[in-house]
């Protein structure tokens, strides 16, 4: 029998990924990494209208409401805008750019449509930063909310690519004014389960960013692992969330997961935490993603909100302080689910929800991955005891192009740079990531565990934790905090916190350093970008 052949006759990215033998070891899934054929957006888009669900609503955005089979003819007519009028073949690169919307979503589905690879990047990065994502990945089309044009225009003339830009607004533009020629009706192209879905970007590190690339089938795969064993999602489900889709947490909790359930995703460019919250009630909204930062904010906020809909919170991005989940459920009645991933595996490979749910823990391993802590060398560690975390299932590590897959993948498993331990039951515990571990005077600190305490503190609004240089100790801990307290009281306010934390746990970990800033660092989704404390 003739094996199927791929129709990404682009073979740009095909060509980039590293050599076979750096591949993580892929623990397939029945029924994602078996058939002859997988487009994504065959079980994304398709079958809803197939199955006669097509009425339903798909997408909500302000007071605009896209059912599936609205949002079936606007992606048809994007696929025909791209194939038609600008030649987008099957593996060609798409660049796309906004805040998430409808549009971004309908630009997305009509990429993995014709076969073509999704570039999905983040509106606040400037043109510098574009640059190296289109010197990287090469686009033969870019598709870009009107708003955000200049600083793409910039960076197309700086990477010397001339790459065609079609732009948009909500519910018009140039983008809808090209679809507005042509018919609703498009096939879906016969992509292989390992043809390329789409590339997307670390974000959170200095220098030259990492391209992660992710087939079809990881894409489905998501949905039958995190989606389905911690979400469980139904069709009257209204999904909310603060990511951005160019992170590949918001592109699952916000497009892929809402999707292959047939249920309904709000997708609104900003929330303040204020918004949020009035956003779940004016939607009722039943799942929300966001940020632990978002859900302490929100419990000190939600006063007079019921949030009765909300039957479901997931908290990624960063470790999840014990006082904020504390807080949510005694304001809630609902224990937040936590779940960790890493751009390379595209989602979440551990975490609990509801029942399963232990303090101090994450979680165990989504059915389908497994995890390990392992020491330096790759020998797995005893329960308790603090490594490397290593994980492998269906989906992993897969760098465009870049020597540092070498380091991220060994001896088949995915090793995500998180210090972590295992407790004998298989849950697991966050400590901290590998860089940010604070290894003061030969003790090992987990920069996570000195935040919880000091979140404890009522002073304290919001903390983060690194280490720094000392001739003395190799490391000091060094505490950088948020609070209402008056700038001539915050010097007896540190000595406070200092032995707050001496009082709370062991002695050894107080910050030696306790310095007060008006913000913290954070990227698009609210993540606290730690290095950049670090480089001060």
């Amino acid at each position: 029998m003739t094996p199927p052949v791929s129709p990404q006759k682009d073979r740009f990215v095909h060509d980039r990924l590293p050599p076979a033998e750096q591949w993580p070891q892929i623990v397939p899934l029945a029924g994602v990494s078996d058939p002859d054929s997988l487009n994504c957006v065959s079980l994304l888009l398709d079958r809803h209208i197939a199955d006669g669900h097509g009425g339903r609503p798909a997408f909500r955005s302000g007071e605009r409401t896209w059912t599936y089979q609205e949002l079936n003819d606007h992606v048809c007519r994007a696929a025909k805008v791209m194939v038609g009028d600008y030649g987008i073949k099957p593996g060609n690169r798409v660049l796309i750019r906004g805040g998430n919307s409808p549009e971004v979503a309908l630009v997305w589905l009509a990429v993995q449509k014709i076969g073509a690879v999704a570039v999905t990047t983040m509106s606040l990065l400037r043109d510098s930063e574009l640059q190296v994502i289109i010197e990287m990945s090469r686009p033969a089309l870019a598709v870009c909310e009107a708003s955000l044009l200049p600083d793409l225009a910039r960076a197309n003339g700086l990477s010397g690519k001339d790459v065609p830009v079609i732009s948009f607004e909500a519910g018009h533009g140039e983008l809808f004014e090209f679809m507005a020629a042509t018919s609703p009706h498009e096939q879906t192209c016969t992509t292989l389960p390992d043809d390329i879905s789409l590339i997307a970007f670390t974000s959170g590190t200095t220098g030259r960013p990492k391209a992660t690339v992710h087939f079809h089938r990881d894409v489905i795969a998501i949905c039958e692992t995190m989606c389905r064993h911690i979400i469980a999602p139904s069709r009257d489900d209204v999904f909310i969330g603060t990511a951005p889709m160019a992170f590949t947490f918001g592109l699952g909790g916000l497009l892929v997961f809402p999707l292959h359930a047939g249920a309904c995703s709000v997708l609104n460019a900003r929330y303040s935490p204020e918004q949020l919250l009035d956003a779940i009630e004016a939607y009722g909204a039943t799942v929300c993603f966001t940020v632990p930062t978002f859900f302490q904010q929100m419990v000190k906020l939600k006063a007079g909100q019921s949030l009765n809909t909300l039957r479901l919170a997931v908290s990624s991005g960063e470790a999840l302080p014990l006082p904020v989940r504390q807080a949510w459920a005694a304001a809630t009645g609902k224990e937040l689910a936590e779940v960790l991933g890493s751009t390379e595996m595209l989602h979440a490979f551990a975490g609990s929800a509801g029942d399963d749910v232990r303090p101090g823990f994450i979680g165990p391993a989504i059915p389908g991955f497994e995890i390990a802590v392992v020491d330096a060398a790759g020998r797995r560690l005893p329960a308790n005891q603090i490594g490397q975390l290593a994980v492998r299932g269906p989906t992993g590590c897969r760098y465009l192009d870049d020597e540092r897959q070498k380091v991220y993948v060994r001896d088949g498993w995915n090793i995500t740079g998180d210090a972590c331990s295992l407790s004998e039951d298989g849950y697991l515990a966050y400590h901290s990531r590998q860089d940010d571990m604070i290894i003061s005077s030969g003790y090992n600190i987990s920069g996570v565990e000195v935040e919880n305490a000091l979140l404890l503190h009522p002073d304290v609004r919001e903390c983060a934790v690194v280490g720094e240089a000392s001739d003395e100790r190799g490391q000091i801990v060094v505490a950088y905090v948020v609070t209402p307290v008056a700038e001539q009281a915050r010097p007896a306010l540190a000595s406070d916190l200092q032995d707050h934390v001496k009082t709370t746990i062991a002695p050894y970990k107080y910050p030696r350093a306790v310095r007060f800033v008006d913000q913290l660092p954070r990227n698009e989704s609210g993540k606290i970008q730690r290095f950049r404390l670090r480089d001060d």
